[in-house]
């Protein structure tokens, strides 16, 4: 892995996520699987980022009413193949060895659905539709573009799926236009916000349930480049989990608001003089909080916020 490229690869974020606008406009990539009222169930399988973006494509699928869940692919015991059941196997590589064990068990037996950035890899074998992440290659080695691409990817399935929720194309151009701000406005930004969670304990990243593939992003930049602890939670979990290492570190956090607990969060943070970087919004007691174009969009959040601790992770990675 490299650090230079690292943040190239995050820097030609608004490019390749307008490509993939002008490609979801130019055909629906999941026309082939089959019809919702085929499909009994759907099961998500992926490690790493790709189980973090399909866990958030789970929860909207499950409040659609369709039964659906992501699983680690590394699991030995989920949903049994069934002729009704929806796979979608997500692997950037198209070679994640967990996910590979898991779809042979569904091969010939489910509808297999391989989303992934290299067409031709070891996961479309033996698949019944494949879908490109079109990211484009990640020089850096690490999984920034094809996450965000694989999020979006999702929510387009989800749409077909349910007949609801965005017009994907138009939010990936709005999100293009908010990752550009944030790339854009950096030398405003950044370096007080490497400064604000440069600590002697790690980071803490807090998300609502609804968008926790953030805060597991976040963390996991951070591990991936710099290698520096960090870890995620979700924002109501947080007061049963995690609130009890602000009584004895020095405690520093990125939170993206929109969740009903944040205000149970930062009256921990307040009383316990922690540091907080608020990402997305304003939160009383923050020690700072960062604002970005369209982030009053929750959609645009989900696709973009990330970009914060990827930069902030970049410029620690390429200082160490």
């Amino acid at each position: 892995m490299k650090p230079e490229l690292y943040l190239a690869d995050l820097e030609a974020k608004p490019a390749a996520l307008a490509g993939l606008a002008d490609a979801l406009e130019g055909g629906d990539p999941f026309a082939g699987i089959p019809e919702p009222a085929r499909i009994r169930r759907v099961l998500l399988l992926g490690m790493g980022s790709s189980r973090y973006a399909a866990g958030v494509a789970a929860l909207r699928l499950r409040a659609a009413g369709v039964d659906a869940v992501a699983e680690y692919a590394s699991a030995p015991f989920s949903y049994p193949p069934s002729p009704d059941t929806l796979v979608v196997a997500i692997s950037a590589t198209g070679g994640s060895r967990e996910t590979l064990d898991a779809v042979a068990r569904h091969r010939g037996r489910s509808f297999v659905l391989a989303v992934t950035e290299r067409p031709g890899s070891a996961v479309t074998e033996g698949a019944d539709l494949v879908v490109p992440m079109r990211a484009g290659e990640e020089r850096g080695g690490v999984a920034c573009r094809t996450f965000q691409h694989t999020l979006a990817l999702l929510l387009a399935l989800t749409g077909r799926l349910t007949g609801t929720g965005p017009d994907v194309p138009a939010l990936l151009r709005r999100s293009a236009e908010a990752t550009a701000d944030l790339l854009d406005r950096r030398g405003e930004w950044l370096d007080g916000a490497a400064a604000l969670l440069d600590g002697p304990a790690g980071v803490y990243t807090i998300a609502p349930a609804e968008r926790l593939s953030s805060a597991e992003q976040s963390a996991l930049m951070v591990r991936e480049g710099p290698r520096r602890p960090a870890d995620a939670c979700e924002t109501g979990d947080w007061a049963h989990v995690d609130v009890y290492l602000t009584k004895t570190l020095d405690y520093r956090a990125v939170l993206f608001p929109g969740s009903r607990y944040d205000g149970q969060a930062m009256e921990w943070v307040r009383e316990r003089g922690s540091t907080v970087l608020a990402v997305g919004g304003e939160l009383p007691g923050a020690a700072a909080c960062l604002r970005y174009r369209h982030d009053d969009d929750p959609d645009v959040a989900l696709l973009t916020e990330t970009l914060v601790c990827e930069l902030v992770a970049a410029r620690w990675w390429l200082g160490s």
